[in-house]
């Protein structure tokens, strides 16, 4: 009989070939499933950031600058004289004679005008004649007195006597004293009789004439004049007084670099200096009143003029500046938008400075690396997903 069984090798060479089946199978499947999903998930994944690259806002971004060291600011002036005095009558009488006129440069204690005060004179004239009366007096009050104290030594004449004596020269002598202080009082009175200039300065208003009856303290005689006879103005150094604003009143101090310019002087730049600030806001206008004096020796302003006065502030500490257009006006304060490194929006509250017109400055919240976004939208949130667009505006 044949023996129809496999040899013992076969049998042994087919068990693994058929263990290793099922393996294969499964690779072969695998490598058939990735080669459909693989391609796939690549265009999902690019159609999500094409997606998400299409609805990403487009803006524009700027650096922040270095704010400038000195800022000049500009605020309306009005020239006003160093000092102005109105000169009135302290004398009644008559305008005898004046020497200045409007316009008359004059010099302290010149002769503006003289008043012609007869009654006047004829009182000083009487008081002196009492005065020389008193003196007269108490001269023989005082000689026989000081004689019945020399008797009073030897007990020729009483002690009441004496007494008697002695307290009439001292009356006598408070009688003097009276005498020459009303003497004193119709000599100073005699004295107005000249105007004269209180310092140096020119003559801005005369008003009045020869012969006009002039009152003192009071109302000339001609009607319809205030009693004012002559108006003096000191024009060699001027007074210029600027309000600054509240937010610039810190930076303002006495070695604030300032000038002037005048429509009248195109081109022109008048140097002056701050003299003094008030010290406090007013609290209607929210400003600080600051003066400014000006040397004048051409008499190139003029009292009452209207000037530009530029006020060269100083800053006290670095700080940065960016556009009007970047700041955001949120509940929470003012905000600027910046980008990040991943490409999303982030807010930042900052604190404004000084105002540059077109530009603001920054003292607080911004980095000179950031990068600010340029005109945003009122819809602009943190965390939103931008694309950097140069010269384009969300």
């Amino acid at each position: 009989m044949t023996d129809s069984s496999p040899p013992p090798d076969s049998a042994a060479s087919g068990k693994p070939r058929r263990k290793t089946m099922p393996f294969a199978v499964a690779a072969i499947a695998l490598a058939l499933l990735a080669a459909g999903i693989v391609p796939r998930l690549h265009a999902s994944a690019a159609l999500t950031q094409q997606t998400a690259a299409q609805t990403a806002l487009s803006v524009s971004v700027i650096a922040p600058q270095p704010a400038p060291a000195v800022q000049d600011l500009l605020l309306p002036g009005a020239v006003t004289p160093f000092a102005e005095a109105s000169i009135y009558a302290r004398t009644s009488g008559y305008l005898a004679h004046w020497t200045a006129d409007i316009g008359t440069h004059v010099k302290a204690g010149e002769t503006l005008a003289v008043i012609d005060a007869p009654d006047l004179d004829a009182q000083y004239r009487q008081a002196r004649a009492d005065e020389a009366t008193a003196q007269a007096n108490f001269d023989y009050a005082k000689a026989t007195s000081q004689r019945w104290q020399d008797m009073l030594k030897t007990q020729s004449v009483a002690q009441q006597d004496a007494d008697t004596k002695m307290n009439d020269m001292e009356a006598r002598d408070a009688m003097l004293a009276s005498a020459r202080a009303n003497a004193a009082h119709l000599g100073e009175l005699v004295s107005y009789e000249k105007i004269v200039a209180p310092f140096d300065g020119i003559v801005t208003a005369r008003n009045v004439d020869v012969g006009a009856l002039v009152t003192a303290g009071g109302t000339p005689g001609a009607a319809g004049m205030s009693g004012e006879l002559f108006h003096v103005e000191q024009t060699g150094t001027l007074r210029v007084f600027v309000d600054v604003p509240q937010d610039d009143a810190p930076y303002v101090t006495t070695s604030t670099g300032v000038y002037l310019t005048a429509p009248q002087y195109p081109g022109r730049q008048i140097v002056g200096r701050v003299a003094r600030t008030t010290g406090a806001i007013d609290p209607v206008s929210r400003t600080l009143r600051v003066e400014v004096d000006v040397d004048n020796p051409d008499s190139a302003l003029m009292p009452g003029a209207y000037v530009q006065v530029h006020l060269q502030l100083r800053a006290t500490s670095a700080a940065l500046d960016v556009p009007v257009s970047t700041l955001m006006f949120r509940p929470a304060g003012t905000m600027v938008a910046v980008v990040d490194a991943s490409g999303r929006t982030a807010l930042k509250t900052v604190h404004i400075g000084r105002d540059f017109g077109t530009r603001v400055e920054i003292t607080t919240g911004l980095v000179p690396t950031d990068r600010v976004i340029d005109n945003p939208g009122d819809s602009l949130n943190a965390g939103q997903l931008v694309s950097i667009v140069a010269g384009a505006h969300s």
